[in-house]
């Protein structure tokens, strides 16, 4: 397991530094520049603007801002933002908390509705639950998460007032996280539990099929047991690998929750960053977003090994 770990994260580094290609010349492609957001002022003369410019770099050819660049991000000088001056490092380190808890509790919430309802729906028989099923994995793939998330504010903030119509909690009191989180969270979870009340339905039906499970029934093994302990257990095992493929589709959907319900995140600082042309910003949050995905897949591979016996990833 410490070879394969050893492995996969060697050969990250030449994937990281495509992606890293890939960032820079989409970003420097459109025209324009940030000299005149960095300026201030729309009134600027052009000098100023050029001197701007040349206190910048810009002026250097894009493969030389490109080595700088990259130097930089090893070294861990992310450059300074153009809108406000502070570290690139430090806007981004004080965005990363509220995605990454806003990703871990759609996800616990995508798990925690999912299981039950993918168990509940293979095990029976009346074509009802299975047809309903379906239509609740087309609404998840079909509907925008951003119209679910405005009918969200419209209906539950707005006429009945039950939740903030946006915002992060300041106060840190467990009761008020929630009030704030659950919305954002139910609303970015709603995809991924399709997703995978979808999944571990077909999983559940393949599995009650195998002759371990007609055994377990056959020794009189209560219900519960032949279905968590024994069904579930093995039909877990794909979701596993799904679970590795939903970090970058959270990313994205991040990204649309955040604006949407105003959440102080990396999804929001992304989009403020390309409104303002925020260019060093824009590419260190690119960067870790992509650095994260494949540290996801990377924990979803080992864990999907750890349950899994058949798997020997040392051979």
């Amino acid at each position: 397991m410490a070879l394969f770990i050893v492995r996969r994260l060697l050969g990250a580094i030449p994937l990281l530094l495509g992606i890293s290609v890939i960032i820079f010349v989409l970003i420097h492609l459109p025209p324009g520049g940030p000299a005149d957001i960095y300026a201030g002022s729309p009134t600027a003369s052009a000098a100023d603007l050029a001197q701007i410019q040349e206190n910048l770099g810009l002026n250097d050819p894009l493969p030389v801002q490109y080595v700088k660049w990259l130097g930089g991000m090893l070294t861990g000088n992310w450059g300074n933002s153009y809108r406000d001056g502070r570290p690139v490092t430090q806007t981004i380190l004080e965005r990363l908390p509220a995605t990454l808890e806003l990703m871990a509790a759609s996800l616990v919430i995508a798990l925690a509705l999912a299981i039950p309802i993918g168990i509940y729906t293979a095990t029976r028989a009346q074509r009802l639950p299975r047809y309903l099923l379906n239509i609740l994995t087309m609404l998840g793939i079909s509907v925008p998460t951003f119209w679910t998330g405005l009918m969200v504010i419209l209906i539950f903030a707005g006429r009945l007032g039950w939740i903030p119509t946006g915002g992060r909690s300041r106060s840190g009191e467990l009761l008020d996280v929630i009030h704030h989180l659950i919305a954002p969270a139910l609303v970015l979870a709603f995809v991924s539990m399709a997703g995978f009340a979808r999944y571990i339905h077909s999983s559940m039906i393949e599995v009650m099929q195998e002759d371990y499970i007609r055994t377990a029934w056959a020794k009189g093994l209560k219900p519960r047991t032949v279905l968590l302990r024994h069904a579930f257990r093995n039909a877990s095992i794909p979701v596993i690998t799904l679970l590795g493929l939903e970090v970058p589709r959270l990313f994205s959907g991040a990204l649309v929750t955040e604006v949407v319900f105003s959440w102080p995140g990396i999804g929001r600082l992304i989009t403020e960053s390309i409104l303002g042309r925020n260019y060093p910003v824009l590419m260190g949050a690119f960067m870790l977003s992509a650095v994260l995905v494949i540290l996801g897949n990377l924990v979803a591979d080992v864990c999907y090994g750890l349950v899994n016996p058949q798997i020997r990833y040392d051979d």
